[in-house]
């Protein structure tokens, strides 16, 4: 197997800037998917990625070789010249760095560096994306990135039909790869003054107005200011109602065809913030989870009743301080509840 990569570290500090702050943004003619870099783990290989992306080295390339949903692999640069043989697809591009492994898994996202079967630091600007977790891979093949955005591209890539040869009929072509600042996660370091917030939630019986109590519990008032003010909760539904008790909603394969969202990149499970003091009665607003009390990502509830069971063991982080009479309309209403907008004021 041969895999490779793109990067770099010089250019970017002569520029002010270090590649953790840096992405790459690769166009194909599937669409476009963004992954961030780990210096620490791979630096060499990183700042080679980013050289060969600034020079224009990617553009044109293709990604010839996929397994459906496991891995995709391009940026051989013999793939621009349409008249290269099939055989040679794969070969070019090689030989150009020595190993960096780390103990960086090759999980769903991680993109690593091709290199020559059996044959040490031959990696190059060759690469792969894992779509699958593939763990023979651990420790023997140089990562270095990680898909931040776009993971239905990269899936859609490796569906791509195969030729007996096991590459693709038609390889997909990278248009451009280009190296941007990494987005920054909105709300991520803002101070507890910043968070006292308060958030209008139009939904399709009606419209509430929460508001944020960071007090209660700061990170997850600032994940929820984060999912709001990247439009993550518009188009979800209401999908779990109970009448005299909550209303939950939140969750992001209740969007129209489960579509991934570009801040999917930032929801991760959050330590539990709880608060014996704070009750859970009509028109409290706190975050759902499963049985581990540190797993709450999204999803969350408007309380339609008290219950005490609740204080302590889920974190409240709202109120709702207009639009009570739209709780009514939740317990009386019939077929899908979605949000159609949620705003901060």
């Amino acid at each position: 197997m041969t895999i490779g990569v793109l990067v770099l570290l010089s250019a970017a500090a002569a520029r002010g800037q270090q590649a953790d702050e840096l992405e790459a943004v690769v166009a194909t003619d599937r669409g476009t998917f963004r992954f961030e870099f780990f210096p620490d783990k791979a630096p060499k290989h990183v700042e080679h990625f980013i050289k060969l992306a600034r020079e224009g080295f990617f553009d044109g390339s293709a990604f010839h070789r996929t397994v459906a949903y496991g891995i995709i692999q391009g940026g051989d640069p013999l793939l621009k010249n349409p008249k290269t043989p099939r055989n040679l697809w794969g070969t070019g591009g090689l030989n150009q760095l020595a190993a960096e492994f780390s103990d960086l898994k090759h999980e769903r996202g991680t993109v690593s560096t091709v290199s020559i079967p059996d044959r040490k630091d031959s990696d190059g600007a060759q690469f792969f994306v894992c779509i699958s977790p593939q763990p023979p891979l651990d420790g023997r093949f140089s990562a270095f990135g990680r898909v931040t955005e776009g993971m239905d591209v990269v899936e859609k890539i490796s569906q791509s039909a195969n030729a007996p040869d096991g590459l693709a009929e038609k390889p997909v072509r990278i248009l451009e790869v280009k190296i941007e600042k990494k987005k920054i996660q909105p709300f991520l370091n803002a101070a507890p003054e910043e968070l006292r917030k308060t958030v209008i939630m139009k939904t399709t019986i009606g419209t509430i107005r929460i508001r944020m109590e960071p007090d209660w519990a700061p990170n997850h008032v600032r994940n929820f200011l984060m999912l709001v003010d990247t439009g993550w909760y518009n188009g979800t539904a209401f999908h779990r109602i109970e009448k005299g008790f909550v209303a939950q909603g939140g969750m992001g394969n209740t969007r129209a065809g489960g579509a991934p969202h570009p801040a999917d990149r930032w929801v991760h499970p959050l330590k539990g913030e709880f608060r014996a003091d704070v009750h859970h009665v009509r028109g409290i607003v706190s975050m759902a989870r499963s049985d581990d009390p540190d797993s709450a990502t999204t999803s969350f509830f408007l309380m339609l009743g008290p219950a005490p069971h609740l204080d302590g063991q889920y974190s409240a982080f709202g109120r709702i301080v207009d639009g009570m009479e739209v709780l009514d309309a939740f317990e009386k209403a019939e077929g899908r509840i979605e949000i159609v907008d949620a705003r901060i004021e």
